[in-house]
């Protein structure tokens, strides 16, 4: 009895299995394990040597920042994206890489390389298949075909291809490299945008150009080039010649002032006044009344001679002598004043003042009323100019935007025209670091395809023997008996022994 029989009958429970327990079953199988490995080997071989070799193109994308585009908007600040530190994230690597793998993109290189043409063994399953259904099975079989990986630690997506023809291999990956560069850029920058902001950049051009006319039109029609400039002219005219006004005003009231004091002046002061006076005694008429004297009283003694003293002539003629007396006495004592008279100059002075200040005054009121009348002109002048200020004011502002606008897009029109400039030769932020090439040896060696047959073959009739032992209903170990059976094995005898 061999060592496991023995521990088989010492412990047929013990539940701990060998190495030995192991392989034993290849060996109770040998001839089907030799059998089977025999054929299998030869099978794989023969399938081996049958299938068409598989030729790999591959091709390594870098994905860097050497380009940062700006981000398109209307604004007239230059937005950067977030991100401009140079460093390419992983996030941006798994995104390109999907790009790689769009559908998209898939269908234009089956359609581009003519993939979806090219026949298969189900044809004959499916003779008049629609080439629409031909595309979607080539862009899905590419699909598994096309291996795209990143390099660890690195900004390559290494990409790779394999097809029985090389030159296929090469030229669908030579199209796919052509077709992901055009998506990549169609997908970072959008369509049409250097379109856009030209069409904008003539819109605002024109309008700036009709605002220009507007603004010769205005200068023209309204006959003011510059409304804002005269009106503060007209209102330091205005300024000043209300200060003139409020002068005038002031001189008129004093001229009035001037006109009642002079008047009332006058009134007390005499229009004449005596310039020269002199006193001469009355000399002739004492000499006449000297004479008349004398004739008196010749007279009396020619009427005392020949009448009496009583006589009423003779008294007549004393009387009349008295008289004379009289007068000679009070002729003594009289003297003639001659005195001279002219214009009072104080009263000239008033009167020609007066006249001069009524002048004065008239003048005044003329001139205020002359200033009065310049101001209404010109105040009404003003709220003219004001309104065409306005409308001056409008076109200027209507021209100022639409110049800021045109200047704003012009710039945005160039950068869009640099960045499709930058497109068309292909400069981005991916570039192809390993360009594809036409494989010039197969991907599997006729040794390595006999060393994989040779290991599948190995596996292959490994499991055939084990599954044929685990269906053989025979007992092979003493516990298997103890097991089924339940009873005890006392002696246990190999085949070989026996």
């Amino acid at each position: 009895m061999t060592e496991m029989n023995r521990r088989s009958l010492s412990d047929p429970r013990s539940g701990e299995i060998s190495l030995r327990d192991l392989v034993a079953p290849l060996f109770r199988k040998k001839l089907i394990l030799s059998a089977t490995f025999l054929a299998s080997l030869a099978v794989l071989i023969l399938v081996g040597l049958l299938l068409p070799p598989s030729f790999r193109s591959q091709m390594a994308v870098l994905v860097n920042r050497e380009r940062i585009d700006p981000l398109v908007t209307t604004e007239s600040t230059t937005q950067m994206p977030a991100n401009t530190t140079g460093d390419v994230t992983l996030a941006e690597i798994n995104s390109e890489a999907e790009l790689l793998k769009s559908q998209d993109v898939l269908k234009q290189v089956v359609i581009a390389t003519g993939l979806y043409k090219q026949s298969s063994r189900l044809d004959w399953l499916f003779p008049r298949r629609d080439e629409a259904k031909s595309i979607e099975r080539a862009v899905t079989k590419l699909a598994k075909a096309l291996k795209v990986e990143n390099k660890t630690n690195s900004n390559l997506i290494q990409v790779s291809y394999s097809s029985p023809d090389p030159q296929q291999s090469y030229a669908v990956l030579q199209s796919l490299a052509t077709l992901y560069l055009e998506k990549h850029l169609a997908v970072h920058r959008p369509p049409g945008s250097y379109e856009f902001f030209a069409q904008e950049t003539q819109k605002y051009h024109d309008a700036l150009q009709n605002s220009e006319l507007n603004l010769r039109n205005f200068s023209r029609q309204q006959g003011v080039a510059a409304p804002d400039i005269e009106r503060s002219d007209l209102a330091e005219q205005v300024a000043n010649s209300t200060g003139q006004l409020q002068t005038a005003k002031q001189a008129i009231a004093a001229d009035e002032d001037r006109i009642l004091s002079d008047r009332a002046q006058m009134k007390t002061t005499p229009q004449r006044s005596a310039t020269q006076q002199s006193a001469i005694p009355a000399d002739k008429l004492l000499d006449d009344l000297g004479a008349d004297l004398l004739a008196a009283q010749t007279k009396r003694t020619q009427l005392a001679l020949k009448y009496d003293p009583t006589y009423p002539l003779v008294r007549e003629m004393d009387q009349e002598i008295a008289q004379i007396t009289a007068a000679i006495t009070e002729a003594t004592k009289t003297k003639y004043v001659t005195e001279t008279t002219d214009r009072d100059p104080t009263y000239e002075l008033l009167r020609e003042d007066l006249a001069k200040s009524e002048a004065d005054l008239a003048a005044q009121r003329a001139g205020a009323a002359a200033l009065q009348r310049g101001i209404q002109s010109m105040q009404a002048e003003m709220v003219d100019l004001d309104r065409k200020a306005l409308t001056q004011e409008d076109i200027l502002r209507d021209a100022k935007a639409n110049e800021d606008s045109y200047l704003l897009y012009l710039s945005k029109r160039e950068q869009e025209r640099t960045s499709d400039a930058l497109d068309e030769t292909r400069i981005a932020n991916v570039a192809i670091a390993v360009p594809p090439a036409i494989p010039a040896l197969p991907l599997y060696s006729m040794r390595l395809v006999i060393f994989v047959a040779f290991g599948l073959a190995l596996l292959i009739s490994i499991g055939v023997a084990y599954t044929v032992d685990y269906f053989d209903p025979s007992f092979h170990t003493p516990a298997q008996v103890i097991e089924m059976l339940g009873i005890p094995v006392v002696v246990a005898v190999s085949r070989k022994s026996a």
